[in-house]
């Protein structure tokens, strides 16, 4: 039995319950092109192969990796892409269908790695993804909570964000220290709020949420005036949580960084 590795955070899936539920959810077919991010011991990437047919998966863990071909043999055609996935290039997979993505991203990496994919939304279908319920909680989170933060603003810029169901730590081996949740994500074609400069409003909604305790006026010094944040209908005593991702529009518009920053 392959020992779980703390540094890459696995947690394998094991419940027979929680895979069933996941893959109805992920309803794969035949016609999908799925990339499957951590198949770890293939409790998902069973299913899903017989189902669809064909896998693309991304494992960093060459011991798995290995295991995980000789289990699938015979069993449907799976790609696997032996590397990180943090490094791993979703947009450069052959053929130019829509990615459905599917995966049980390890903790210690999830943010890094949501953004990643959130880069490449253009590319991708959908995305179930299992993650911690906290992380869940902040990508749904809307003005005025804690939880609201730049995963927030950036997800539901691309995303329509629906939570499915939250798993518990028995369901995994090692029981992890947190809960998990279980997510859709669906890129959006057409953004809620209207962005000119996708990259600008990215740089200034990470710039105000690294000082989300100070005020609009404060967080926002060196690059808008007072006066230039009370002309978009703000009031420069806010708080950044307190923004709706309108107003984080309004804000990314009137800044307009120096030539070398752009």
């Amino acid at each position: 039995m392959h020992a779980p590795r703390k540094r890459l955070g696995q947690h394998f899936l094991h419940d027979p319950g929680v895979i069933r539920r996941i893959v109805a959810a992920v309803d794969p077919r035949p016609e999908d092109r799925l990339l499957e991010i951590g198949p770890g011991l293939g409790a998902i990437t069973l299913p899903l192969l017989e189902a669809a047919g064909r896998l693309d998966a991304v494992e960093i863990d060459r011991d798995l990796a290995a295991a995980l071909e000789e289990r699938t043999r015979g069993r449907g055609e799976l790609r696997l892409h032996v590397g990180d996935a943090l490094r791993f290039d979703l947009e450069g997979l052959p053929g130019g269908e829509p990615i459905r993505v599917v995966g049980n991203l390890p903790y210690n990496i999830s943010t890094p790695l949501l953004f990643r994919l959130l880069a490449a939304h253009r590319r991708i279908r959908d995305l179930h993804l299992m993650l911690q319920r906290e992380v869940v909680e902040r990508m749904q989170a809307g003005p005025g909570g804690r939880e609201y933060g730049r995963l927030s603003v950036m997800t539901q810029l691309r995303c329509r964000v629906e939570p499915l169901f939250t798993i518990g730590r028995g369901a995994f081996r090692p029981p992890p220290k947190v809960e998990s949740a279980f997510v859709r994500l669906v890129p959006l074609r057409t953004p809620p709020v209207a962005v000119a400069d996708e990259a600008r409003f990215a740089k200034l909604v990470t710039h105000v949420f690294s000082r989300r305790r100070k005020t609009l006026r404060n967080a926002l010094r060196g690059l808008l005036e007072e006066t230039e944040i009370r002309a978009l209908g703000l009031d420069p005593g806010l708080r950044p949580e307190r923004l709706s991702l309108a107003e984080f529009a309004r804000l990314s518009a009137a800044w307009q960084p120096p030539p070398a920053e752009k």
